[in-house]
């Protein structure tokens, strides 16, 4: 796993430079790694690159410049980073009219801990959510989570030589599954590197 260091970091002046591109190129590196389970439910899959903008954008936002500082900006994102056995993923729950994601942030309680990866139709492996921090609470579900998918050796074989790789959600108010496509697959396979 590649580390994340003030050292692969560019200067806030830099940084402001090149920003354009490096979103573009962002967006780009993204696209073959997030996926839709059904409607509403919208998987991003970290990586080093997409911290690493992350972390920049909040240097840069929050105007960030002492080594103290940003050391403790990557402390806290750096955990969202695989860690070559597994795949970190953020959870949006996406609703656009408010009213009606209100009432579904309620009705998805729980919804976080039956998200689940499954290879060749063999069993689920359900992600674990939220190390970082409780995001549900008063019986009701955030609209974003962080969630780690853990494989043993089998499972990551398996993984790279499948061609039926399914993300889903199993709850009572929210049941759907997505398989992936080779771009996709492709792209997260570098995630156990």
């Amino acid at each position: 796993m590649k580390e994340l260091t003030s050292k692969n970091l560019l200067s806030l002046e830099d940084y402001d430079k090149q920003r354009e591109q490096i979103k573009a190129d962002l967006l780009l590196h993204k696209k073959d790694r997030s996926i839709t389970i059904g409607e509403n439910i919208l998987l991003l899959f970290e990586d080093f690159d997409t911290i690493k903008y992350q972390v920049h954008e909040m240097l840069r936002i929050e105007k960030i410049s002492k080594e103290a500082d940003i050391n403790e900006e990557i402390s806290a994102y750096t955990s969202l980073i695989p860690d070559g056995d597994n795949l970190k993923a953020t959870m949006l729950i996406m609703y656009p009219d408010i009213e009606e994601r209100r009432v579904m942030l309620k009705k998805l309680h729980n919804l976080e801990n039956n998200i689940y990866l499954c290879i060749d139709d063999t069993k689920r492996i359900f992600a674990v959510s939220d190390e970082d921090l409780e995001r549900t609470r008063d019986e009701k579900t955030s609209a974003v989570h962080f969630l780690r998918f853990q494989l043993d050796s089998n499972s990551m074989e398996k993984f790279k030589s499948s061609d039926n790789i399914v993300f889903g959600a199993m709850h009572d108010s929210y049941s759907s599954h997505t398989k992936i496509d080779s771009e996709t697959k492709a792209a997260l396979l570098s995630d156990f590197e």
